[in-house]
């Protein structure tokens, strides 16, 4: 799951709004999570689990989602994790049966796969990679998915749709998960100063936290609902199901600008369910 949306720069970096081109952003995607992975997976660890597959910060599982299909239909199947993290999605659908492929541009999140996994690393094969440069041959999985990776994170969504749906076989699902675009409008603050419009829906611009010398050390992409759905069938799929989940009663933590206050209010959270042809 990503750096929690559109907020504040880190200590030595200044947030701006700029375009940011898909080679910029992939080389900032790549070093803000090797510098950290480990307090992102300090801090958020215990709600992600080891082995538990949610699709945000509302905290919906996969377990009662079933978004990729119920749960004993996910054994023999080939499935690609896109932006895996430390592959906690993987190992869960390794214990239904599955054979999961864990992809992350991040070598240092990768490390920390091979850190929890201990053991059961074997059941999840590992890939370094850019999701827009998949490694695989055409054809090579039932499905994939992506919990806040990759996708919000590059500048030609559309590349990376064609790229899923040139690994995935006839009639597989990719299910992704993104901020809510709605959220774009609104400050990065779980607070009630978070639910006052403060930019336009509309405006496309992305945001770029940048050193010193001006070079891009985190860029997040803004896309509309309907960009997103354009991108989904530009790449060559039917998108099936979107869905925005509630925020559930039982969460009371703050992520970012994920919050119980705000997520009673407005959505923070898309998931798009796609299928191949």
């Amino acid at each position: 799951m990503g750096h929690g949306g559109v907020e504040d720069a880190g200590e030595d970096a200044e947030a701006t709004r700029r375009d940011a081109d898909d080679a910029e952003s992939s080389r900032a995607s790549r070093g803000w999570w090797d510098r950290n992975a480990d307090e992102y997976q300090s801090e958020h660890g215990a709600f992600l689990g080891d082995d538990r597959f949610v699709w945000g910060p509302e905290g919906l599982d996969e377990a009662d989602a079933a978004l990729l299909g119920p749960a004993d239909s996910l054994k023999d199947k080939d499935v690609l994790e896109i932006g895996a993290g430390a592959a906690q999605c993987s190992r869960w659908l390794a214990a239904r049966g599955a054979r999961p492929v864990a992809l992350d541009l991040s070598h240092r999140q990768l490390q920390h796969a091979l850190r929890i996994g201990g053991s059961d690393v074997p059941m999840v094969r590992l890939v370094e990679a850019d999701a827009g440069r998949l490694p695989f041959r055409d054809g090579s999985f039932d499905l994939a998915c992506s919990a806040y990776g990759a996708v919000p994170f590059v500048a030609d969504p559309v590349n990376v749709m064609r790229e899923v749906h040139r690994v995935l076989r006839p009639g597989g699902r990719w299910v992704f998960s993104v901020t809510h675009p709605i959220r774009w409008a609104f400050p990065d603050e779980p607070g009630p100063e978070g639910l006052s419009i403060a930019a336009s829906y509309f405006d496309r611009t992305p945001y770029v936290e940048q050193d010193e010398q001006g070079r891009a050390v985190y860029v997040e992409h803004h896309r509309t609902l309907g960009d997103r759905v354009r991108d989904v069938v530009a790449g060559g799929f039917r998108l099936v199901d979107l869905v925005e989940p509630e925020w559930p009663a039982w969460n009371t933590q703050e992520w970012g600008g994920w919050s119980p206050l705000r997520g009673n209010l407005i959505p923070g959270t898309a998931i798009f369910v796609c299928e191949r042809d």
